[in-house]
Formats: structure tokens, sequence, C-alpha cells
């Protein structure tokens, strides 16, 4: 038998480069919204007060996306490091960025391109592309983008200066864009991705936007027409954002401190029953329960508990901030993508004996949010079930409706569209086709000149489906409900008259 070494003896080292089609695989975890929230970081670490979020559409089909900042640019000696995979730079005590990698992952995840394109203050402007395409040909060898055309795309119109110092981001062969250039599909895709996008980057940087210290834009370039679109602004989404708490002696600070490690967890207590964006979030508020944790103001993750409690729907008015530093052994350790924090077996035990300055626990905490969640739902009044609304109304209004109104059984959705009529009526309720047709001719002074889209005028058709959605059920229209449509058609239309005057 061969005697066993404590050692593995070794006869010199060959150079293994990694295999370029190692790229395909960065990012694997981002979604888009994620992808841009992480270049939205590189923003803010380079003292970026302005971001812009800029889809392109050519011939009526999306082929490029750009991510633009006013920040502090890159400099000609650090272009090649800011586009190595992988490849790490000095960090200061405020930067968001940790992995070297979020650039790169968070690109590669949604495009087969990426352009870096830049100019810091007094320097020459310098640019890189990726192509993944031609990685697995060219090994790891990465384009340099004339200094001309960086210029060019510097100082193009992106409705924040970016001429002096800045940095232009550009995705092409964007993997998720629909493969069509259908113009109410396109249009469906721009309002889906626009408002899921707004709501993450709103809820991570939430603390940066309520501050005014970042704002954050999306707008749309149609290149064969040359016209952009009106600005969508990000506006700040917090989940603690209640306006007044659920008990007057709330929120309250727990603190654990043991072996040189500290934790202090601000715990909230959301008031029964809110329809506040703010509560729901991005989906259902059970989901959205639990732990929050902020790196540098930077929203890592959006609730669970983390071993500290199981989740309970009974627990959903519950949401407790939690601020950390970089990676701490035995607490905590944040993924690449940073949308999520994986505590270690010391978490649990340490939030075990956090207790405030009056000596509540976490346990009791839990127990005063299950009895007011409990109070909540008995003075919850029973909703009459209503229709719900199909196509017309943005996917956050839609959801609402969901949550807040019971689905009459045995109804189709109600659809909310444009049509041209012969007539100057507002609207038309069409049971036939399930649609509340509204008049094209009102369309463009009701949007102010701003371009329309198939969820335009969320205001206009939320209080129209209020109102009209119930001549809608049952099999026919009875007299009461026709004299209604022509009283609230001709109220209505001669308002929509007097304000077009």
């Amino acid at each position: 038998m061969v005697e066993w070494s404590r050692t593995v003896p070794t006869e010199g080292s060959i150079e293994l480069p990694p295999d370029p089609r190692a790229m395909d695989g960065l990012g694997r975890n981002h979604s888009l919204p994620t992808a841009l929230a992480d270049l939205v970081d590189n923003s803010i670490d380079a003292g970026a007060t302005r971001v812009l979020i800029r889809l392109v559409k050519v011939d009526e089909r999306l082929t490029s996306l750009y991510v633009v900042d006013n920040g502090r640019g890159i400099a000609p000696e650090a272009i090649d490091s800011a586009m190595t995979v992988g490849g790490r730079r000095e960090y200061a005590d405020g930067d968001l960025g940790h992995f070297g990698l979020g650039l790169k992952a968070a690109s590669f995840s949604q495009a087969r391109s990426l352009t870096v394109m830049s100019r810091a203050a007094g320097r020459e402007a310098v640019g890189r592309r990726w192509r993944l395409e031609a990685s697995g040909q060219r090994g790891f060898a990465c384009d340099v983008v004339p200094a001309a055309f960086v210029s060019s795309e510097l100082e193009r119109d992106w409705r924040i200066q970016v001429g002096d110092s800045g940095t232009v981001i550009r995705w092409d062969d964007v993997l998720a864009f629909p493969a069509t250039s259908d113009p109410r599909r396109v249009d469906e895709y721009i309002d889906h991705t626009v408002t899921s996008a707004c709501q993450h980057i709103g809820m991570v940087f939430h603390r940066f936007l309520e501050q005014e210290r970042l704002s954050v834009e999306f707008d749309v370039y149609e290149v064969t027409t040359g016209f952009v679109g009106p600005p969508i602004p990000v506006g700040p989404l917090n989940p603690f954002g209640y306006p007044r708490s659920g008990r007057s002696d709330f929120p309250q600070t727990l603190t654990a401190e043991e072996n040189g490690l500290k934790l202090v967890f601000r715990c909230h207590l959301w008031p029964g029953r809110s329809g506040s964006s703010s509560f729901h979030l991005t989906g259902n508020p059970d989901d959205h329960q639990g732990l929050y944790f902020y790196r540098r103001d930077r929203l890592l993750q959006a609730g669970g508990w983390e071993g500290v409690h199981a989740p309970n729907s009974k627990l959903r008015l519950a949401r407790v901030e939690v601020d950390i530093d970089n990676d701490v052994a035995g607490l905590f350790r944040m993924n690449p993508e940073k949308s999520r924090v994986h505590v270690g077996p010391e978490f649990a035990r340490l939030a075990a004996s956090a207790r405030s300055a009056s000596g509540l626990s976490l346990n009791e905490y839990f127990d005063l949010a299950e009895a007011l969640y409990t109070e909540s739902r008995k003075r919850s009044a029973k909703r009459t079930p209503m229709v719900h609304p199909g196509v017309g109304l943005p996917p956050r209004v839609r959801d609402t409706i969901k949550r807040e109104i019971p689905e009459k059984p045995g109804e189709d959705p109600i659809d909310i569209r444009w049509d041209t009529f012969a007539d100057e009526l507002l609207f038309r309720v069409d049971r036939d086709q399930r649609t509340l047709w509204l008049n094209k001719r009102y369309r463009k002074m009701l949007l102010g000149g701003k371009h329309g889209g198939l969820n335009d005028l969320p205001l206009l058709k939320s209080l129209l489906y209020l109102l009209v959605s119930n001549v809608f059920e049952g099999n026919h229209l009875g007299p009461k409900d026709k004299d209604n449509i022509a009283l609230w058609q001709t109220i209505l239309t001669a308002a929509a008259r007097a304000e077009r005057q």
C-alpha cells in the first residue's frame, strides 16, 4: 500500500487563463431591474447626482439601452482596469462597489455587447467595448473605441450635462428586448419594463432619492423620427414610508452587542390595512415582511426573517431596518448582485439577545405585530366584488385593484382602449367586446402633448373604471344603467370640451 502524503508535491506551474466562455456565465442571477441598479451603484460611486436610462427604438423595434451619468468619469489610465473582469480597485469608505464584477456581470446578464465611454475632467475621452459573440474567437480582447466617437456620444442631448465629465454606458443586442416591431407589443414591454425598473430602483435607492442626493430618469428615443419621449422620473419607494405608525410607541431600536459584534434593529409597525405603494412595494405585502438590510444607504434585501422568525401572514405589518457594512464573518455576506444577504449561524443568536432601552425583545415585538394585525382585520369592512380591469392600466394600478377589491366571479375583465369616434362623446361602453372605449380626439389634449402609450393617463382611466365597471356586470343593461351612462357621458363630455378650450 502506498503511504499517504500529508502534502502534495509540485514541479513548476503553467498559466491557465480563464475560458472566454466564462463571460457568458456572469450575472446569471440578475434581472433587468437589478442589473440597472448595479449600474446606478457605479454612478453613485463616481459622484453622480443625475442618472438617465434611455431605451432606443429603430423603426419601432427596441435595439439598445444607455445609462448616462454626470459623475467624475474614468481617466484614460483607469479605463482598462474598469473593463477587466474581476478587476478590483481601491474602494472609498462610502463606495457601494465591492467585488469588481458589478458593471460586467450586470451588463452581460442583459446584453451581448457592452460599451463604456467616459471623460474625466480635463482628460481625454476614452472608450472600450466588450462583445460576447466574439469572446470565444478572440480570447479576452477588448475593443478600443475611437476618442472622436466617444466625444460625440458624450455630447448628445442627454437631458443632463456630461460634456466636461461623465460616463455613457451602452448595451446593444439586449437579450430581454422583444423580437418584434409591433408598436403595441413594444409599448406594452416598455411600460412594464420601465414600471418594474422604477419600482426596484426607487426602493433600492430610496434614501438617496428622498434626500435629493440623486435623481434617476427614464426616457425613450426613437431614432427614425428623432423624437425623445418625456422623462419618467424614478420616485423613492420607502418600505418604511407610512404616514403614521401602527403604534404610537414605534419605531423602536433594539441593540445586540457581544464579543465585539454589534447589531442594531430598528423595528417598525405599519398601520393596519394600507393601500400605500410603500406598503405593497413590488407585490404581496406578506412577501415583504422581515428584515431590510442596508449597506451605505443602499437597500440590499427587502424582507425575509433569515432564521429570526418563520414567515407568517400575521407579521405582514412588521419590518425591521438593519444597517450593515462589509461582510462580517459569522454574521452576514452579500451576494455579488448585491440583491441578497446571506446570514451566518451567529446572526440569529445575536438577534435573540437584542433589547430596546425599555427591555423590548424581538419576540415581544413579534407578539405586538401579530396583535396589531389581528385587530386591523376586525376593523376591515367587507368590500363589494367588482369586475377587474384588463389591459389599459399600468400593472401597478391593476395589482392594487386586485389587492383592494374582490373580483366579481364569472365576469371577464374590462379593457380600456382608445378609438376614433364619429361624435365628441368622451367614452363609450362596449359590453360585447368587454371594452371601455375612449375618444382619441381628446387624447393629445389630455396628455399635454406628451407621447402616449397603452397604459397612458392612468388617473383618468382609473376614475372612469370605478365609475362604469358595474354596467359590465350581468347579462343585459337595465333602464337605470342606460340612464346613468347617458348622464355620465353628457357631463364628462362637457368637461372634456371645456378642458380642450
